[in-house]
């Protein structure tokens, strides 16, 4: 019973992650004026770049809702989604200290992103540890995560 708690908290820890997540996918598909104008882009050119990033959100969280449905059977799926968060906040932060000063907009929309994924990342780490501990549990016979 206990075991069956913490599959529970890992899927609403990953559940957090994803919805956020998929929020900002439709807010960028959907309200792309909205967002143009925070990485100083206008026009139809730059709506059309925001719902681009938008789509790629969308499909960035394929493992992320793999790994929600059931963590411990697919536990690879958790594996990458903490690999891809990651990504996300480093690569972000590079590219924020690579950036020129003049451009106080996209600053702000970097270390909005940097703070979200890094949030996200928390959860996830949170999440993979979890599960490493009840897959373990299986080796020596003391609980099925597969169940659920």
């Amino acid at each position: 019973m206990k075991d069956r708690i913490w599959k529970w908290i890992v899927r609403v820890l990953i559940g957090i992650v994803v919805f956020f997540n998929l929020d900002a996918a439709f807010s960028f598909m959907f309200l792309p004026k909205a967002y143009a104008p925070g990485f100083e882009l206008s026009g139809v050119p730059g709506q059309m770049i925001i719902q681009g990033l938008g789509l790629l959100f969308l499909m960035w969280n394929v493992p992320y809702i793999i790994a929600m449905l059931n963590p411990g059977r697919h536990f690879t799926s958790l594996i990458e989604a903490v690999i891809m968060q990651a990504i996300g906040v480093f690569g972000e932060s590079i590219l924020l200290s690579l950036m020129p000063g003049e451009h106080v907009m996209i600053k702000s929309s970097t270390v909005r992103f940097i703070v979200f994924d890094a949030g996200g990342l928390i959860l996830l780490v949170i999440g993979f540890f979890i599960t490493l501990r009840l897959r373990k549990q299986i080796t020596v016979g003391t609980t099925d995560i597969k169940g659920d």
